[in-house]
């Protein structure tokens, strides 16, 4: 009973010490990039989101993001519209992209998140490598945490097949795409 009573008191001093803070979208920048024609990238950002990341001192823990699809903009109107379609992203069916990681795994002075990425209806594991800054104090009195992370994936795997090629047989867009996230998040002066 005693053992029982002091693991259930160390388990909850473990959780308290455990800090939530939110993503900041005035300082977070979540943008893509895929081959177009094969011989250029074009860059894309989604402007709407929200997560959070978990820390323990200065151990990330735990990561959730929500990515609302329609938010897609590439500085181009009519492409942004396309990629909103089924061709693409379909966002009247899939309004967003979930992010959550299963477990944190570290490498020297980085992360693995390792995590189910859930685009276009379809959840499949993701390793993103991620830098994370050491938190500090902003001159409001909050804590803020940086978080930098780029990763690659195949938008087939998530059911995304357009596929129109060119005389030469090089597709319109390329199969690999790069995701890159540069974040900044909160935690609220203690009150």
């Amino acid at each position: 009973m005693l053992i029982t009573m002091v693991a259930a008191s160390l388990a909850t001093l473990q959780a308290n010490a455990a800090d939530t803070y939110t993503i900041d979208p005035a300082h977070t920048r979540v943008g893509f990039s895929a081959r177009h024609f094969g011989i250029n990238n074009v860059k894309g950002v989604f402007r709407e989101f929200a997560g959070t990341l978990v820390l323990d001192g200065e151990v990330l823990k735990e990561a959730t993001a929500t990515i609302q699809v329609q938010s897609i903009a590439t500085g181009v109107a009519q492409r942004d519209n396309h990629l909103r379609t089924a061709d693409f992203f379909d966002a009247t069916n899939y309004p967003t992209i979930n992010f959550k990681t299963k477990r944190i795994e570290k490498q020297r002075n980085d992360f693995i998140m390792v995590a189910d990425f859930t685009m276009r209806g379809v959840t499949k594991e993701l390793r993103l490598p991620v830098t994370l800054s050491k938190p500090i104090k902003d001159p409001w009195g909050a804590t803020r945490v940086g978080l930098e992370a780029k990763t690659k994936l195949n938008r087939k795997d998530y059911g995304i097949r357009y596929n129109d090629l060119l005389e030469s047989g090089i597709p319109a867009v390329g199969d690999e795409i790069e995701i890159e996230i540069n974040a900044e998040a909160t935690r609220p002066a203690a009150k």
